[in-house]
């Protein structure tokens, strides 16, 4: 079994037994650096990264593997990966980069398996005469229409 291999099964163990955790990334690099990204639905402590890192390196030989490993929470403004994500940042702001239209920033009200709604205000010309009018707008996107989206602070 390959260290990643193992470091994949142990990360699996530990995260079951803290389910208000999951994984956004994992790598582990050809010297044997490993690097565990993980956020949670209430957001991730300092204890949380030092649980999980303990279950992860008190199962390795330091002899037979050689080995550096970091677990840290995911940064402020670093796109959200997971849909878990978006229902953890609902009330929130985000700023969402589209595949094929302009960018949209506004207020995440819902998100599920499928998609997730924002709602902002807009600046619209009046239907009859001159001036404008602040509009309501809201729209529902599904993941794929997406290139990134961060929450805004």
């Amino acid at each position: 079994m390959n260290l990643r291999s193992k470091v994949e099964s142990l990360l699996t163990e530990a995260l079951d037994q803290h389910p208000a955790l999951f994984l956004i990334e994992l790598k582990v690099g050809a010297d044997n650096s490993i690097r565990v990204i993980l956020d949670g639905d209430q957001g991730v402590s300092l204890k949380d990264c030092m649980t999980i890192s303990r279950a992860i390196e008190h199962q390795l030989d330091r002899e037979a593997e050689d080995f550096s490993l970091e677990v840290a929470s995911v940064g402020v403004g670093t796109p959200l990966q997971s849909q878990r994500q978006y229902i953890k940042n609902i009330g929130r702001k985000l700023k969402v980069e589209l595949v094929e239209r302009p960018s949209v920033e506004g207020t995440l009200i819902a998100a599920d398996d499928k998609g997730f709604t924002l709602k902002w205000k807009q600046r619209e010309p009046k239907p009859v005469g001159k001036g404008k009018v602040t509009v309501e707008k809201q729209e529902t996107l599904s993941y794929e229409q997406i290139e990134s989206a961060k929450v805004t602070i």
